[in-house]
């Protein structure tokens, strides 16, 4: 198989990378975290350990591809908040960019200079575009509360000579056992693209003629039947404790996952998930090396193996595919 060079940028524990191998690409990883840079050469990863914001496409002069998951917390609602307080001003510096303005003292002046970082494919792809070598495909993923951002780049890149497309999806559409909605946005030069269409039925639909979601009990079928009881999405109340059975795709893995109880059939304490389990609801192997420290937040910014090959193979117009 011939591999297409790609760029990934905020590449974390290597997710998004796994799935762009199996999809043709030959990925580098940039990523400043040193314990998801431990992983990822553990993992036999290509990785440049560093800022993205010190990069730019001449580094990479053979990639035709640019992949990125900027980071989320400050967007999430668990997170600080600061991403969606900004987020007008965020679409601001946008245009300012396309306009090819010099916006990096605006960027310094947020409260939270991770808020910024979402604009970076963007200055990633102009910069490809004014030297003469643009990118031909584009895959970025982030949270939710990012749409507007990614559509707002959208409309840019199509300025550009991209055909461009985003939506939320939810993982467990495309084969991932957990349900987890992710904004993504997808761009072409010069040709058609499309988000992908589901392979599997969204958790809880009634009618549909797809089949069901893959189960935690079908990546974890040494654990026999059990119930995850969580916080996640509950605000710490304990009334409101999310409880997943074994049957059905798993919450959101966060970084937290490792707090999750595990209970048995008979009410019985089980030992908590493991990295290796953790990462399999994440869709990834089950020998991935996890490795370095916070491997629990590694795991939870991982993108999941199955919807990225999902968006990467739709962005790439690469048809059929496990």
């Amino acid at each position: 198989m011939n591999h297409t060079a790609a760029v990934d940028l905020f590449a974390g524990p290597g997710g998004l990378d796994h799935a762009a191998r199996a999809e043709g690409l030959n990925p580098i990883g940039i990523e400043r975290d040193p314990a998801a840079c431990a992983t990822r050469r553990a993992a036999g990863l290509a990785t440049i350990e560093g800022d993205v914001r010190q990069h730019g496409p001449a580094d990479f002069p053979g990639a035709t591809v640019l992949l990125g998951g900027p980071p989320c917390q400050t967007y999430t609602i668990a997170g600080s908040g600061a991403g969606r307080r900004a987020l007008d001003t965020v679409l601001g510096l946008a245009k300012r960019m396309a306009a090819r303005e010099d916006i990096r003292g605006a960027l310094a002046g947020l409260d939270d200079v991770r808020t910024g970082l979402v604009l970076e494919p963007l200055r990633w792809a102009l910069a490809a575009v004014d030297a003469g070598r643009p990118f031909e495909t584009i895959v970025l993923e982030q949270v939710p509360a990012v749409l507007p951002v990614w559509q707002a780049l959208a409309e840019l890149l199509t300025a550009e000579g991209y055909t461009a497309v985003c939506g939320v999806l939810r993982a467990e559409e495309y084969g991932t056992p957990q349900t987890r909605r992710r904004a993504v946005l997808l761009a072409r030069l010069g040709s058609p693209v499309a988000l992908p269409a589901p392979t599997h039925a969204a958790y809880r639909s009634r009618g549909s003629r797809l089949p069901a979601p893959v189960s935690m009990a079908d990546v974890l079928p040494h654990r026999g039947e059990f119930t995850v009881v969580s916080n996640y999405g509950t605000g710490g109340d304990p009334k409101k404790r999310g409880r997943r059975h074994s049957s059905e795709p798993a919450a959101t893995v966060t970084g937290r996952i490792n707090r999750n109880r595990v209970i048995g059939p008979r009410g019985e304490e089980l030992p908590r998930f493991t990295p290796s389990e953790a990462g399999r609801l994440q869709g990834l192997p089950a020998d991935w090396p996890w490795t370095g420290g916070d491997v629990w937040q590694q795991i939870g910014n991982a993108v999941p193996i199955p919807l990225g090959r999902a968006i990467i193979r739709a962005a790439l117009g690469n048809a059929g595919g496990p």
